[in-house]
């Protein structure tokens, strides 16, 4: 188990793409191709991709202290955040 302040809500250890405040990750689906012409197969092949979260680096008060966090453009924009200069 790891000691202090982990900076997201999942589980306490350190996890890329994730917000702090919220908890927003990556989110995974498919790239579809949309072209009308071949068979089928040609016409509509799935690639896997993910859309990553807009995470932006923040100074914020935590426990009286700044510290720099990954929040998320939507917590940031929300106000659920207040940085500190």
């Amino acid at each position: 188990m790891m000691t202090g302040h982990s900076g997201n809500r999942r589980g306490g250890e350190n996890v890329a793409n994730i917000c702090a405040v919220c908890g927003k990750g990556p989110q995974f689906g498919q790239n579809i191709r949309h072209t009308h012409s071949g068979s089928w197969a040609l016409r509509a092949p799935r690639t896997k991709r993910r859309w990553l979260p807009n995470l932006q680096s923040a100074r914020v008060l935590v426990d009286g202290q700044p510290r720099r966090i990954r929040v998320c453009a939507k917590c940031l924009k929300a106000g659920k955040v207040a940085r500190v200069l």
